[in-house]
This record gives C-alpha cells, sequence and structure tokens, in this order.
C-alpha cells in the first residue's frame, strides 16, 4: 500500500469516534446551510458528511440531498440521526477526490470541516467543481490557522511523524488567499465570513481530552506516543493545554471558523 492508500485507511479509521462531536458542529451547520442560500427543492451534496449535521439541516429545508464520507461508522450514525429526523439522505461511503457522481449533478456542494482533510486540495477541489452545475455554490467551513483549531493542529503536526511527500496541511483551507487560488478561475463571486462555536469544557485538560478521545490525528498521535516515547506525549498536552487556555472563558472554548461561498461558472 502506497503512501497515500496508507493516509486515506488511517483517515477512515481515526475518524470513527468522532460522533461525540456532532453536539458541537450541529449549530455550526445551520450557519453554513444558510450561508450556502441552501432553498427547497435544489440539489445538494455533502462533501465529509460525518454524522450528517449539515445534510440533515438540508434536507429539514426541502433540498434533495446526497452526502459521502469514508468512514463507515459514520455513516451509520448519520443514517441514524436522519430516520430520528425523518428525512430521506442518500449516504455513500464515498472518497472526496473520487466522487460518485456525474458532472454538473448538484446546486450546491458544501463541506463543513471535512474537505480540507483530503490530502490533495487541487484533487478534491477539481471533484468538488466537476460535480457542480454551471452558477451553482461550492460552500464550506474550515480551520483558520492562526485561531485555536488550526493552531492546535499545528501542535499536534510537529509530534508526529511527517506526512508523506504531497499531503498538504489541512489548515491552508483556512487561509482565504490560499483558497482563492485553489478555486482559481473557475469561480467568481467568492465571499468570505467568520463565525465561531462555543465548546463547553471544565478546564482545558477536559477540553484536550475530548478531542484526544474524538478527533482522528489525535487519536492516532496519543496511541503512537503513549508507547512510543511518553514524555514527548506529556509534552504535547502542556503545550495544547496552554494554547486552550487562550480561548476558555466562563467553561467555554471560543472555536472560531472560516466560511467561504463562490459561484462556479
Amino acid at each position: 500500500m502506497d503512501g497515500l492508500a496508507q493516509f486515506k485507511e488511517a483517515q477512515k479509521e481515526g475518524w470513527k469516534n468522532f460522533a461525540p462531536l456532532e453536539a458541537v458542529t450541529t449549530p455550526a451547520a445551520a450557519r453554513l446551510v444558510r450561508f450556502a442560500g441552501i432553498s427547497p427543492g435544489m440539489r445538494i451534496l455533502d462533501v465529509g458528511c460525518g454524522t450528517g449535521v449539515v445534510a440533515i439541516t438540508a434536507a429539514r429545508l426541502g433540498a434533495r440531498v446526497d452526502a459521502i464520507d469514508l468512514t463507515p461508522q459514520l455513516l451509520e450514525r448519520a443514517r441514524e440521526n436522519a430516520r430520528i429526523a425523518q428525512v430521506e439522505i442518500e449516504f455513500l461511503e464515498a472518497d472526496a477526490e473520487q466522487l460518485p457522481f456525474r458532472d454538473g449533478e448538484f446546486d450546491a456542494v458544501v463541506s463543513q470541516f471535512a474537505h480540507m482533510f483530503a490530502p490533495r486540495p487541487e484533487v478534491a477541489t477539481r471533484e468538488m467543481l466537476r460535480v457542480l452545475r454551471p452558477g451553482g455554490t461550492i460552500a464550506f467551513s474550515t480551520w483558520p490557522p492562526e485561531l485555536l483549531v488550526g493552531r492546535t493542529m499545528q501542535i499536534s503536526s510537529r509530534y508526529m511523524p511527517p506526512p508523506s511527500p504531497g499531503i498538504a496541511p489541512p489548515v491552508l483551507w483556512g487561509d482565504p488567499q490560499v483558497v482563492t487560488q485553489r478555486l482559481g478561475s473557475a469561480i467568481e463571486n467568492i465571499v468570505f465570513d467568520r463565525d465561531y462555536i462555543l465548546v463547553s469544557a471544565l478546564s482545558p485538560q477536559h477540553f484536550r481530552l475530548n478531542v484526544e478521545r474524538s478527533a482522528g490525528p489525535a487519536i492516532r498521535m496519543v496511541e503512537a506516543l503513549s508507547s512510543s516515547d511518553p514524555d514527548r506525549l506529556h509534552a504535547f498536552r502542556q503545550e495544547f493545554e496552554a494554547v486552550v487556555a487562550q480561548y476558555m472563558r466562563d467553561n467555554l472554548v471560543r472555536q472560531d471558523y472560516l466560511l467561504t461561498r463562490a459561484r462556479k461558472l
């Protein structure tokens, strides 16, 4: 198995424990759906749907929704959430770099904190734009590199083995200049906005532990360092908690994010 295939298998395995964090991302899902201008009757694709929070929010507005994710356990949870919400959504196990849809099939393509983890941004971007009809909307939420989640992701990356060549850091998707460059001449009317999520936590340590139990990259790193270098794991945790403390007030941790919307030419 080559480095790219190994990376994707690790992603699939690592994110299987993400479901408890759906309570954190649910309000942001409504924000993205509103920002994307989704309305009844639109054909929507949710890329990296996770537990279905964006897809279900769009479907409850009357949109016709397809949703894909790499991780079977998250798709199982998404289907359960859709049944509870009494909406019909087609959930498929698929790769953002190889979308199983025809050219121009969707009125809008959306992604919440998900397509940014595809290893090759140029491939994921090309695929998302390919399945979007001319005049359709691409919209997504990402983590800026200079704020809490981006900073802690960069801390984690320093304690992990370097990725295989050609795999781009996810946090670059949180930089408007990089996003503009990646979307390139295929789009027009690009718009950026900002918002934030407030996450309940009793301490930076509680927040860090929830991340370690739920977020794929953190899970892999903790598993590796627990056996190979406990002192290095301790150093990571101290550095991580020190950054979290800067964004914590009244038992709430603020996670700012970037919203992007553009129209396909």
